[in-house]
């Protein structure tokens, strides 16, 4: 009712979604809790995706979701959860974690009640999200009925966890008010909820009781929480006499990793990877939480001003650190434009560690359209066609300043013919910050 009903369709507009957002800039770290939509993606996906494009980094980290949402078909008292071993979606089965619910079993307001949970959407929606942001996760799901503020929050904290559980909270706002009613209505909700207000109504938003716990707990732990997308069915895909409103937020434990702490940190790591190889001494033993995320880096290595070595990953699919060490080892000794790197050459080296966000989809109709949108400076371009891909980093617009040039010479890196239609090609971009000694 919600979404698509086969793998192939669902991953594609999922995937569609989650590629529409906005390039962000790289991030360490990822949000504790999120604050989600759940009506049909065509209404609300897109504020959705917003929220869950920050968990690009969760990946491989988050092996544990408690998911609360409403219920919408069947009264239910305290917080219900399903008796069942998994949910299937299209993108294949969700395995409970049953040993958290029976944690859970002197609770009085925690039950189980599989009817609440057969037809209800509010937590259905979040899973393909889920599915194709985490990987492999276990569920924790409670469809919420009657509860107190207290009931609520004290669940949260039982599963609170650490780094490898993440909170999700489904609710939509105001609900069929005419446009601009909604946007006044909701526009003083999102001011309240940015508050940690716990006595949000339901005629504000539907999942008002898990949302108020939520609210009540994070402001217990000063968490940090950030608006991140907001609109109505009436932006979307609906009229706009009656609407619905929907937002997203972020919850963040800890403040933001200092940049520059960050980089000199990966610095130590990167050089200290290639002198364990090369010179035998011991590796540094660097160990921050920010590095166990995953993170996609690449390595430049530089000898005399000239290029000497550059490896990286594209998408994060291992812990930031390892990414780097490994990539370090890569641009010395396995990149295929040079020779493996001396001991004695090393000491004329010098090392910059770029750290990419997720790369984004450039939807074009024609070269001049995708040229319009390149951000020469800025943008780091991915390109790929007839099963070859190439990228430049940002950095290489300083040596190739042209857009029509840095595409052609992006295209002669992937192996690819000089007069290749462009339109043949997907093309994405992403952003990186970087840190040179």
């Amino acid at each position: 009712m919600f979404y698509p009903g086969d793998a192939r369709s669902l991953t594609t507009e999922v995937d569609d979604l989650l590629g529409s957002v906005e390039q962000a800039a790289p991030r360490l770290g990822y949000p504790k809790a999120l604050i989600v939509p759940h009506a049909g993606y065509i209404y609300s996906g897109g504020v959705a995706a917003r929220a869950y494009d920050e968990l690009a980094a969760a990946r491989g980290n988050v092996r544990r979701v408690v998911l609360l949402g409403p219920t919408h078909r069947v009264a239910v008292r305290g917080l219900a959860a399903p008796s069942v071993e998994a949910f299937a979606t299209p993108l294949g089965p969700v395995r409970i974690d049953r040993e958290a619910i029976a944690s859970l079993r002197e609770l009085p307001q925690v039950v189980i009640n599989d009817a609440a949970h057969a037809l209800e959407h509010s937590l259905e929606v979040q899973l393909p999200f889920l599915q194709e942001v985490l990987g492999d996760f276990a569920l924790v799901p409670f469809a919420v009925g009657a509860a107190s503020v207290e009931q609520v929050a004290e669940v949260l904290e039982r599963l609170w966890g650490g780094a490898e559980t993440l909170i999700v909270l489904s609710t939509d706002l105001s609900h069929y008010h005419s446009y601009d009613q909604a946007r006044a209505i909701d526009g003083a909700t999102i001011e309240r909820i940015a508050r940690f207000a716990t006595d949000i109504d339901h005629d504000e938003a539907c999942g008002a009781t898990p949302l108020n716990g939520l609210l009540s707990l994070s402001r217990q732990k000063n968490l940090c929480l950030k608006l991140l997308a907001a609109c109505n069915s009436g932006d979307t895909a609906g009229g706009k006499d009656r609407v619905v409103g929907y937002s997203s937020f972020g919850l963040y434990e800890g403040g933001e990793v200092p940049l520059e702490e960050a980089g000199k940190v990966l610095l130590r790591l990167a050089r200290g990877a290639i002198e364990h190889q090369l010179l035998g001494k011991p590796r540094s033993q660097l160990d921050f939480p920010w590095l166990r995320q995953a993170g996609a880096t690449f390595v430049t290595l530089t000898k005399n001003d000239e290029l000497r070595g550059c490896i990286g990953s594209l998408e994060p699919a291992r812990a930031l650190g390892e990414d780097v060490a490994q990539n370090a080892l890569a641009a010395a000794l396995r990149d295929p434009r040079f020779p493996p790197m001396s001991a004695a050459e090393w000491p004329q080296c010098r090392v910059e560690v770029s750290l990419l966000s997720t790369p984004k989809p450039l939807r074009f109709a024609d070269e001049a359209d995708l040229l319009a949108q390149i951000r020469a400076g800025e943008d780091g371009l991915i390109l790929q066609c007839d099963g070859r891909r190439a990228t430049f980093l940002p950095q290489v617009w300083e040596d190739i300043g042209d857009k029509k040039l840095f595409l052609a010479h992006l295209l002669k890196k992937a192996g690819l013919a000089a007069d290749t239609r462009l339109t043949r090609c997907k093309v994405a971009r992403y952003g990186v910050f970087k840190w040179k000694e």
